[in-house]
C-alpha cells in the first residue's frame, strides 16, 4: 500500500491542516544553525498556502524529556520560517489546550502557526492516545511530512492519524518515491557506496540490499573491520571487535555474485588528531597508524564502478570527511555519482553523515533525491515498515 498524499485531500481552503514537520534542526546561541530541514518543508507549506489552507505546524526540536525547556523552544524556528517563506508565522507557546485550538482557529486561509515543541510533553513519546486526541482537536485533517521521524511511533507522528483523515506531504511523498526506486525494481547496474563507523550499524542495509545491488564501494571505519575480517592488518583504525557480521555479509556476497570493493591504499594519520603526520600508503603499510580515509587510488577505482551504475545509493562518507586531509575519498565518489547522474543515473543520497557530507562537499546538488532521514532511511533500506508511514496507509 502507499498512503494517500496531499493532493488527494480535496479542496482545503479554509481547513485547518494539521502538519507534522521535522523542524529538528541545529541550533547555535539560540538561533537556527542549519536550515536544510527548513528549506525541506518548504515546498509542502507553499502548496497549502496557494490553496488556501489554515496550516498548523507540529515539530519537536531536541530532546527535552517531556519537560518544558527553553534550550529546545521553537520559537526562532518560527522566525526563521516566517523569512524563509517570506509571509507571517504565528507562534504559540504550547501545542495542546484551549489556548492552541483558538489559535489554530483564528489562522487566517493561507496562514501559518507555528506549534511549541511536541516533545515538551511525555506523552508525545509514548503515543500517548488522549494527548493524540487534544492535538487533533487543532485540525480538521492531518498530513504527514516529517519523513525524518517516520521510524517513531509518537503521538503526533502515529497516534493523530487515527483521529484526523491523514496524509502524506509533498516531502514525504518524495521521500518515499526516491526510496522505493532502490528496493523496487531498481535500473541495473545498481552501486551501493557505503561507510560510515561501523558494519554492525548497518547489517540490515547490507542484508536487504544484496538482493538488489550489483555491487558496494565501502568506505569509512567499516571498511577497516570488513579489511580486519579478510586477515588483513589495520592498525588503530577504527573497527568493529566483533568481525562476525562482516564475515557473514562476505560470505552473502560471494554466494550472490554480488561484488564488495574495498580499499587498496589509505589516508593515514598516527592518531586521530595527528593531521600533520597525514600521508597516503598501501594498506600493507598502515602498520600501528589509524585510516583516515579511503586512498587515491582505491578513490578512483571506486568512481569506475559508480560512473557505469544506473542506479546508485551514497549511504556514509569514505571518511573523515569533516577534515581536509580526508575528504579526497567521499568528494571523488560524490563527483563520480554526479557524474552518472548527469548521463541518466538515478542518485539517492541516505540521510544523517551521507546528506551532511554532500553537503559539505558540494555534490548534494547533483543528485537526484538527498533524503533527510537519518534513522528513517536506515530503516527503510533494512526493509522495516516505518510506523509514520504505515499510520498513513491504515
Amino acid at each position: 500500500m502507499t498512503p494517500r498524499t496531499l493532493r488527494d485531500a480535496g479542496d482545503v481552503r479554509g481547513k485547518r491542516v494539521l502538519l507534522r514537520e521535522d523542524l529538528n534542526v541545529p541550533m547555535k546561541d539560540g538561533a537556527v544553525g542549519d536550515e536544510t530541514r527548513i528549506v525541506a518543508a518548504l515546498e509542502t507549506l507553499r502548496w497549502l498556502h496557494d490553496h488556501g489552507a489554515k496550516t498548523i505546524v507540529l515539530s519537536h526540536l531536541g530532546r527535552p524529556d517531556g519537560k518544558v525547556d527553553p534550550k529546545y523552544s521553537l520559537r526562532p524556528v518560527a522566525a526563521r520560517l516566517s523569512e524563509r517563506l517570506g509571509l507571517p508565522v504565528a507562534f504559540v507557546d504550547d501545542c495542546v489546550g484551549p489556548a492552541a485550538v483558538a489559535a489554530s482557529h483564528a489562522v487566517s486561509d493561507g496562514g501559518f502557526v507555528l506549534f511549541e515543541n511536541v516533545r515538551f510533553h511525555a506523552e508525545e513519546e509514548a503515543n500517548d492516545p488522549a494527548f493524540a486526541r487534544e492535538l487533533a482537536k487543532s485540525g480538521d485533517l492531518y498530513v504527514n511530512d516529517a519523513f525524518g521521524t517516520a521510524h517513531r511511533a509518537h503521538a503526533s507522528t502515529v497516534g493523530v492519524a487515527s483521529d484526523l483523515p491523514a496524509y502524506a506531504g509533498l516531502l514525504m511523498e518524495a521521500e518515499l518515491a526516491a526510496l522505493t526506486k532502490l528496493t523496487v525494481n531498481p535500473v541495473k547496474p545498481f552501486v551501493c557506496a557505503i561507510g560510515g563507523a561501523k558494519v554492525a550499524d548497518k547489517v540490515g542495509v547490507f542484508e536487504n540490499l544484496l538482493a538488489r545491488v550489483d555491487a558496494f564501494v565501502i568506505g569509512g571505519g567499516m571498511a577497516n573491520t570488513f579489511l580486519a575480517a579478510q586477515g588483513i592488518e589495520v592498525g588503530k583504525s577504527l573497527r568493529d571487535p566483533d568481525l562476525s557480521p562482516a564475515k557473514s555479509i562476505i560470505a552473502k556476497a560471494k554466494t550472490q555474485n554480488v561484488a564488495l570493493h574495498l580499499p587498496t591504499d589509505a589516508v593515514v594519520a598516527d592518531a586521530f588528531d595527528a593531521d600533520a603526520s597525514a600521508q597516503t600508503v598501501d594498506l600493507k603499510d598502515v602498520g600501528a597508524r589509524m585510516i583516515l580515509d579511503i586512498g587515491p587510488a582505491s578513490a578512483q577505482a571506486y568512481a569506475a564502478v559508480l560512473r557505469g551504475a544506473k542506479t546508485i545509493v551514497f549511504n556514509g562518507p569514505m571518511g573523515v570527511y569533516e577534515k581536509a586531509p580526508y575528504q579526497n575519498g567521499t568528494r571523488t565518489v560524490g563527483q563520480a555519482i554526479a557524474e552518472a547522474t548527469r548521463n541518466g543515473a538515478t542518485s539517492v543520497v541516505g540521510g544523517g553523515d551521507a546528506a551532511a557530507a554532500a553537503h559539505e562537499l558540494g555534490f548534494a546538488d547533483a543528485m537526484t533525491h538527498v533524503s533527510t532521514g537519518g534513522g528513517a532511511t536506515l530503516e527503510f533500506l533494512e526493509g522495516k515498515t516505518l510506523p509514520g508511514v504505515a499510520a498513513l496507509e491504515h
